[in-house]
Order: structure tokens, then sequence, then C-alpha cells
């Protein structure tokens, strides 16, 4: 099979690039920008484009294939020469429907934890050499791409995405995967760009429950209400099974799971998280794995990358870098740590950098959500804002948008960030640094090490 790929530097157009490179496909691919880690994994299997930009001439009619990514615009001019050429043009949650439409497709969705859940499902697999076809968003220990795409293997685990599948696709990713089963982990609205009220976003969840295959599974979240109304209005024919939280305690700073066949001492620790673990547990199930051999295996999970992961340890400092950046994830991630280190004094550190985060509009949903921790600190650039096309957002708007009266500091420029947080940090201190971004370039590990010094 021939495939060709607008835009193959995202993040899921490389790794399923690379995927179909190793399944023995003619793979080739463009971009007007291509950054790393993609760059040199591109590089490493011969993907990565010869010249930045967009070639049309390079389409051909014997392609079987023209993968569209989201970076990708309607007027890009090989969408538009794929199209005058009758090319199959399809976003890649299309294309990995027609990889996994003879097997049995797991999908995990929802606003919150559906990569941390898709990563411990993968972890506890990969333990006890169990083999599937997956699909997950971020780098995990032990995997070299993210995609895996096999001729025989029974499963198809997917992480089931609510944005939108192409320029020319605008309904959301994990409609194309039409699971046989699902997870919904929470919804809390995002993506206020695509989705501008609550009910609009909520709709979305709607329809991926019509879209479950006959017969199928959805397992939920019982602790969300968001998630048992979905469910609970969905009329199609599927098994339904509620999880919630699994008996745990936190001991000297490790969170130990009590199980019927003992106690599981665990390498991640949060409220979200054993939540998230719950329904881990039963999806594996689904996919045939006993509880005695998730608990053996769940023990060793370290977390998937940039959640929760410790990025610096001292005797007198911790510090944990996390991919939370929606007010609901922040909001978990504040008090998993304070639950975790309940004797740790929290600075917490939030930039904000998405299109909902910085829309007045949107912003208010923060409200609370840094209440738990001890100094908060929120960052954003008004550059980014402006390069956003919203607009401008001040200072005082943040202040009044997270309702906190005391202990909390706005800022503009992460030098004078990085100063406040040397002032404010202590013996017994842990800091939470929360952000899809950078803080516009920031290296944390070397920073925190200059401040413990």
């Amino acid at each position: 099979m021939k495939v060709h790929f607008i835009a193959i530097g995202g993040s899921a157009m490389h790794n399923l690039a690379i995927a179909l490179h190793l399944k023995g496909y003619e793979v080739s691919g463009s971009d007007d920008e291509i950054f790393e880690p993609s760059r040199g994994r591109l590089a490493k299997h011969g993907l990565l484009p010869s010249h930045s930009g967009w070639n049309p001439d390079i389409l051909s009619k014997d392609l079987d294939f023209v993968i569209l990514g989201m970076h990708a615009r309607k007027d890009n001019p090989e969408l538009i020469k794929a199209r005058e050429m009758g090319l199959k043009v399809v976003s890649y949650p299309e294309f990995l429907y027609e990889q996994s439409k003879d097997k049995t497709r797991v999908v995990i969705a929802g606003s919150h934890g559906k990569t941390s859940i898709t990563a411990m499902i993968l972890h506890v697999l990969h333990f006890h050499q169990r083999d599937c076809d997956f699909m997950v968003g971020a780098q995990l220990e032990g995997f070299e791409t993210m995609v895996k795409l096999t001729h025989n293997n029974e499963f198809m685990l997917l992480e089931g995405d609510e944005y939108l599948s192409s320029p020319i696709d605008l309904r959301p990713k994990f409609i194309h995967y039409k699971p046989n089963i699902t997870l919904l982990s929470g919804i809390a609205w995002d993506h206020v760009n695509v989705f501008p009220t609550y009910e609009s976003y909520l709709e979305q969840f709607d329809k991926l429950l019509e879209v479950i295959e006959p017969g199928g599974v959805v397992i939920y979240n019982e602790t969300d209400p968001e998630v048992v109304k979905v469910v609970e209005r969905a009329s199609n024919e599927v098994k339904k099974f509620a999880y919630s939280l699994p008996d745990y305690s936190v001991q000297d700073n490790r969170t130990i799971l009590h199980t019927e066949m003992g106690e599981v001492p665990l390498e991640i620790f949060g409220r979200h998280n054993m939540n998230n673990l719950e329904g881990a547990r039963w999806i594996c199930n689904q996919m045939g794995v006993s509880d005695e051999e998730f608990y053996e295996a769940i023990g060793s999970f370290k977390g998937a990358s940039h959640r929760l992961e410790t990025i610096f340890s001292t005797n007198q400092m911790i510090a944990f870098r996390d991919f939370a950046h929606a007010p609901s994830e922040v909001k978990a991630t504040v008090k998993a740590v304070m639950e975790g280190y309940p004797d740790y004094k929290l600075i917490a550190c939030l930039e904000l950098h998405t299109f909902s985060s910085l829309n007045i509009k949107f912003i208010d949903q923060y409200q609370g959500s840094l209440d738990a921790a001890g100094e908060a600190m929120v960052y954003f650039n008004p550059a980014v804002v402006e390069h956003k096309k919203l607009p401008a957002l001040s200072d005082a708007a943040v202040y009044k948008a997270f309702g906190r009266p005391t202990h909390l500091e706005v800022f503009n420029n992460n030098a004078s960030l990085l100063a406040a947080l040397k002032e404010r940090t202590q013996d017994k201190c842990a800091v939470l640094i929360m952000s899809s971004g950078s803080f516009d370039g920031i290296n944390w590990k070397e920073e925190l090490m200059g401040i413990s010094n």
C-alpha cells in the first residue's frame, strides 16, 4: 500500500507514518514545519521530508490514501491537487478505522484521564506480554512509537479525542472509530474555539455512544454526574458498567491499593489517578486480563509522560510536571499532590497557553481550581493571546477568574515567575508545573536545581 501524509510532523501523524512504514507500506509526507521529537523520529526511519513546505507534484495516481492532518489548511495546495486527481483523502482517525475494522476496537474517551487510562492498559498488557494494536497521545515508557498496527492482533486500543478530525472533516475524531467497547472517564467543557457552548461540547459524547457497535459495551465513571447523564440517555442497545474509586490509602507519601488479593503499593498517586486505574481495570477485564493479573502489573506503572511526572527531587523539594491545562484537570492535579504529599507546602505554577484558557469568555471556568495550593502562580504571554487573535487578556481578568483573594500571583514574564518561585520555596516544598506549553522555554529541571542550591 502507498500512502502520503499532508502535515506529517504532527504528534499523531508522525507516529502513524512510522507505524505504517514498519508495517511495510510505502510512506511519503510533507509539512511546513516539523519540531522535535517528530523530526528525529521521522529521520530515524527515513521518512523526514527532504525540504520544508508543500509540493503538489509529489502526488501520484498510484497513491492508495492521502492522510490529511489537522495542521493543514483547507487551501493546502497538496489537498487541492489530491482532490482534483480523485485520490482518496481521509483524516487519520478515518484511516485508523480502515486499519482496524476487522478488530475489536476499544476507545478510551473523556475530557480528562484518557491518556493515563490508555497508558495503564498498555502497561498491563505489555507486562503480561499480550499484544494489541494501539494509538495513544503521549510517549510511554517501553514504547518507541505511540501507534501500532498489525495484521493479526485481535484488539485495537484507541485514545478517543473529541477534537475535529481534519480541516475538511469537522466531526470529532472518536466518531470514526465505531467502538465495540468504550470508556467515558469524565466530561468538562473544553475546546471552546470549536464548541462555543457547553451544550455543543456535551453533544459530542452523545454522538460517540450512538456509534458504538450493536451489542457493544460502555464503561463509565459514575462519580461524574455529566457522564452518568450521557450514558443514561443513550438509546442504542449497549451493555453499561459503572466504575468508581477503588479502596486505597496514603501512607508515608506512598499510595497503597487495597484489593481482595492484598495490598498493592503504587508508583502513582492522587484521587483522579485512582479513578483512572479503576477504569483501566474494567477495560482490561474486557480484554481478557484477570484482576490478579491487573494488580500484579499496575504496581510498576509510573505514569504517562507529563502526567504528574517527577522532574526533580531532593530531601527538601520535589517537583512535578503535568500536562494539565483545562480547569477540571488543573483542580484534580492540585488535589492529587496535596493528597499525596500532605506535609509539603505546595506551590502550583500554571501556564495559560491554549485557545480556551486564554479566552476571556472561558477563563471563568478556572474559578477555584488552584484553591487547594499553598501558593499559586499563573503565567501567560500577551503575545500568544495576540497570535491566537483573541481579545486582550489583562492580569486583573485572570485574578478575577481564579477567584482566589490571597497567595495568587499573575506573571507575563518567565524571569519574574522564576524569581518569585525562588523567593517562596522552602524546606518540604512541592512544586507543581502545569502546562501544555513550555512557559516560553523554561528548562524546569535546570532552574529548580538552581533554586534548591
